[in-house]
């Protein structure tokens, strides 16, 4: 489990991380989204005992970080998988992290199985590919056999068969129970993957919860009606002050309602219907709704071509 108390970072007149509070409980994937600069790398450093909070806390397993006898055990990460030497072999790697945790060289096996690594784990890390830089990643996250894991964009650099496998590997460990805590960019993965989503933007907590109620409170759900007698079935919703609109002939997408009650009114008047389809925004669009406030860097989307007729034209 990881619980954060108030947890404020700053650095000088910056605040990176302002108050938050939240608890990543057990048995569930929770993802961690956020913009770029939104505060989310701050935070896991601060959970892992890598920055000092200005104040307020963040504990793993109970402790912080940094009071557990043998961290490997308790808390798994993956924060950076080009962080090792390149002269090392893979097998070497995980070796040596083992030894500084008295874990047994059957374990460093284990992973190196587990991963994918085994046909190159006596080969230099220095000529990995990023993709088999991210599975050695995550086998010295494994290697302790933690309670609690953290990966940071860990299917970076994978192909499908990999993310698929990430995707698999994570959900498995949920459910023996222990802490996941995911943070990715990939909106389609997490929404795949994670059971609770935490969303933060420019240092605070935008959205929490269970991933389609997070959805929900952004979109509210909406369904898609196709019936030879739109406009009349229009006019008896709007009555229920239900909000419609008609995107196209004999269309219509409603809103503020159920696809039960749409059914209702249209039988108690007789109006036939051809389509009823409850519809849910994706992850994305909900994502891109909750932090369209909360991006420090936008990108101009006016094309090279765009351009090059503008200089022309002047």
């Amino acid at each position: 489990m990881i619980e954060a108390h108030e947890l404020t970072k700053r650095y000088g007149g910056k605040t990176a991380v302002d108050s938050i509070s939240f608890t990543i409980a057990p048995g569930s994937v929770t993802g961690f989204l956020g913009p770029n600069g939104a505060g989310k790398s701050t935070t896991i450093r601060m959970i892992m005992g890598l920055d000092r909070p200005t104040s307020g806390s963040v504990t793993v397993n109970g402790k912080p970080y940094g009071h557990h006898r043998s961290p490997l055990g308790e808390v798994g990460a993956l924060l950076d998988a080009q962080a090792v030497h390149p002269g090392r072999s893979a097998r070497s790697h995980l070796r040596t992290m083992a030894a500084t945790h008295n874990i047994k060289a059957s374990r460093v096996s284990e992973v190196i199985e587990m991963t994918g690594l085994a046909g190159v784990a006596s080969k230099r890390v220095g000529g990995f590919s990023l993709g088999m830089g991210q599975r050695l990643g995550i086998a010295a996250a494994l290697l302790g056999d933690p309670r609690t894991l953290i990966l940071d964009e860990p299917v970076n650099g994978l192909d499908p068969e990999g993310v698929q496998w990430v995707r698999q590997l994570v959900r498995g460990l949920a459910a023996e129970g222990r802490t996941v805590f995911l943070s990715s960019h990939l909106m389609s993965e997490m929404a795949q993957t994670a059971d609770q989503l935490l969303v933060i933007g420019r240092g605070r907590i935008i959205a929490a919860g269970p991933v389609q109620q997070v959805i929900d409170s952004v979109s509210g759900g909406a369904v898609r009606v196709r019936s030879p007698h739109a406009g009349e079935l229009a006019a008896a919703l709007a009555a229920d002050g239900v909000t419609v609109t008609l995107p196209e002939s004999g269309t219509l997408e409603v809103s503020g309602t159920t696809a039960e009650h749409v059914g209702d009114v249209a039988f108690t008047r007789g109006l036939a219907l051809h389509e009823l389809s409850p519809r849910s925004a994706t992850l994305e669009e909900a994502y891109m709704s909750l932090t369209q406030d909360a991006v420090d860097y936008r990108s101009h989307t006016t094309t090279a071509r765009s351009r090059t007729e503008k200089g022309q034209n002047q």
